[in-house]
């Protein structure tokens, strides 16, 4: 596996992503990191492969163990994560700011980082970029007891997924009688919704009668 710790990054773009990963690239490169890229290789290139091709292609290699870690890029950075994601194992998801990319990595160890070039400019990318790769899985940007343990149960139980088996758990629980008591759940917030409106509109209509009769009063006077 290519990994983090020799600098080894995937990266991938559409079209539309392809000026921002072109500017993280080089920043990554003078760092001295060794870029793989498998998406849009030009501005001008004929008939650009789409989005969700270049998604499947970038998670299949990390479903694969072939990378560590890949940088995604399109116009929001949402269609070609969502495709990245179809691929097992992977944990991707879409940043816009140094904040979200601290918190995927180190609460969600995402694997698969997505960006959109309509949204984030450059320098954003090359910082977003910097406090993903230097980052892991509980290490450090954000701590509170058993924060590391905590999400790393979450990451093993979404690894081992099985979707068959959650089928079968749900048809043999409790929750199969789900709708009868989410009906009558539902009744109840209804009437603890309009409450309020009810209040409001029996006060005012109060407070509405007390004024016509107090006009009344002024009238005849």
């Amino acid at each position: 596996m290519k990994t983090i710790k020799d600098k080894q990054i995937l990266v991938a773009a559409d079209f539309a992503g392809f000026p921002l990963k072109e500017a993280v690239v080089e920043h990554l490169k003078k760092k001295g990191w060794t870029v793989t890229d498998i998406g849009v290789q030009s501005e001008d290139e004929e008939n650009p492969e789409m989005f969700h091709r270049i998604g499947l292609k970038a998670g299949a290699k990390i479903s694969e163990g072939e990378f560590e870690r890949a940088l995604l890029f399109c116009g929001t950075g949402m269609g070609i994560h969502i495709a990245a994601g179809k691929c097992p194992r992977v944990f991707a998801g879409v940043v816009e700011s140094v904040p979200a990319a601290l918190r995927a990595i180190t609460g969600n160890d995402v694997n698969v980082l997505a960006m959109g070039a309509f949204y984030v400019a450059p320098q954003m990318g090359k910082d977003i970029v910097d406090a993903y790769l230097s980052h892991n899985l509980g290490d450090g940007y954000e701590w509170w007891p058993n924060f590391y343990e905590f999400h790393k149960l979450a990451c093993d139980e979404l690894n081992n997924f099985d979707y068959e088996k959650f089928k079968q758990i749900l048809r043999s629980s409790k929750l199969d009688k789900l709708p009868n008591n989410t009906f009558k759940l539902g009744i109840f917030n209804i009437l603890l919704i309009f409450l309020p409106y009810f209040l409001m509109v029996f006060f005012s209509f109060h407070d509405n009668k007390r004024n016509f009769k107090y006009i009344k009063f002024l009238v005849k006077k």
